[in-house]
């Protein structure tokens, strides 16, 4: 017997007829020998309905209160889903979070978990019972207020679950076949991959995949979780996201896949002045606002010779506050000037096997060349390559790359709408 976790994203769960199919998933499961845990999300757009609502009712929602509104959506489907599994004959219990035992910390809105007791978990499978786990939420023990995960929240849950339960493994079930070698709404010729490397999906899930979280992937790369990424709408086997033990001889591909991402926007410091430590002083108030940044790039300033320029791209939702950070830092700085672009877009191109494999930059560079499109700035790691375009090139950037390595399937995707998650 082993034991599956199973997690389930609001396009899965949409509405009744979504719930009944994925209790009848649920139950093919557990009548194969399985002892099954689920950890689903809130229905189809309940969250952002329920986060348009408070917006509605106050300008500024407080965030505890605000995470007890938006947990509410993650009971409804969890109570309806184990109503629905009891329906055909098995049976099934829900539990919120907290009663999962998932201990996190008092940050509202983007709590991280520290902890998971999930002994009411056990229970529940030892007296053969399917266990249904709300996602994105957690509680605080200090506070004793519940919390709620933030972005990707359910995916991580789900894991969590996996990793304090030992699963054999952990299914994330998508409105997708898998992990495709691109995002097969813009690279309709996007093959699906067999299996990927955690450090590979942590480098995708970065620059932009939307099948799974980096938070999830952090988390299943760290306590060895192995995941199988499925679509919830037929039975075809997924993509396996591995952790290769040391020494394991695995022969990787050159390229695991493309990204692409519109969420990030640049700001440029003008015209700072070309001493140590003046970068230091920079993302130090950056650091401040707990904005996260993504690429760097220092240039000679057009201004002077004796001035530099460093521009960095970051979310956009954080592109306001750190502007005014760093205005507010200007003359202990002593820069001449801010600019912001939100008009970029980051392509990354992804794979193992660039370790041992040369020529990859040259192809790169070359296929968007010769497609005329502009890079405006570069960042490597060992196994993945990210240039900034504009906004408006980056479709057409994914699309020649992806053909330029030689990843293209012979026939389309299939895509049954919803995000991807």
């Amino acid at each position: 017997m082993s034991l599956i976790v199973q997690k389930f994203g609001g396009s899965s769960v949409a509405d009744a007829e979504s719930i009944k199919r994925v209790a009848k998933r649920i139950v093919e499961t557990r009548k194969a020998g399985n002892d099954v845990v689920v950890a689903v999300s809130a229905m189809g757009d309940t969250t952002d309905e329920l986060l348009d609502l408070a917006n509605e009712v106050s300008p500024l929602p407080g965030g505890r209160e605000l995470d007890m509104l938006l947990t509410a959506g993650e009971r409804i489907s969890m109570a309806l889903l184990a109503m629905a599994i009891r329906s055909l004959g098995v049976e099934a219990r829900s539990y919120t979070g907290s009663q999962a035992g998932m201990i996190t910390d008092a940050q509202h809105g983007k709590a991280r978990i520290v902890d998971v007791t999930p002994g009411r978990v056990r229970d529940a499978l030892d007296a053969g019972y399917v266990a249904i786990v709300a996602g994105f939420q957690g509680f605080n023990r200090s506070t004793g207020d519940i919390t709620t995960l933030g972005r990707g929240g359910s995916d991580t849950t789900a894991v969590a679950l996996a990793a304090a339960l030992d699963a054999d493994v952990c299914e994330i079930y998508t409105d997708v076949d898998g992990v495709f070698t691109a995002d097969p709404r813009v690279v309709p010729k996007a093959r699906k991959l067999d299996r990927v490397t955690s450090e590979e999906m942590l480098e995708l899930a970065a620059a932009g995949s939307k099948v799974l979280y980096i938070r999830a992937v952090e988390y299943a790369r760290r306590h060895g979780v192995t995941l199988h990424v499925r679509s919830s709408f037929n039975n075809n086997e997924g993509t396996l996201v591995v952790n290769p033990k040391e020494g394991e001889n695995v022969e990787e591909p050159i390229i695991s896949g493309v990204a692409g991402d519109l969420s990030e926007g640049k700001i440029t410091v003008v015209g700072v002045p070309d001493v140590p430590g003046k970068a230091a002083q920079i993302f130090r108030t950056v650091a401040k606002t707990g904005a996260n940044i993504d690429m760097i790039v220092q240039n000679v300033s057009a201004a002077s010779t004796s001035r530099t320029d460093i521009s960095f791209t970051l979310p956009k939702s954080e592109g306001a506050v750190v502007l005014q950070a760093l205005e507010s830092d200007r003359a202990e700085i002593g820069f001449e000037s801010l600019q912001y672009d939100d008009q970029i877009g980051k392509l990354a191109l992804v794979g193992a096997g660039m370790r041992t494999n040369a020529g990859v930059s040259a192809r790169l560079f070359t296929a968007l060349f010769e497609a005329g499109i502009n890079i405006e700035m570069i960042s490597t790691s060992e196994i993945r390559i990210s240039v900034v375009t504009r906004a408006d090139t980056l479709n057409d950037a994914l699309r020649v790359v992806h053909t330029a390595f030689g990843l293209d399937a012979e026939v389309d995707a299939v895509v049954h709408g919803g995000t991807g998650r």
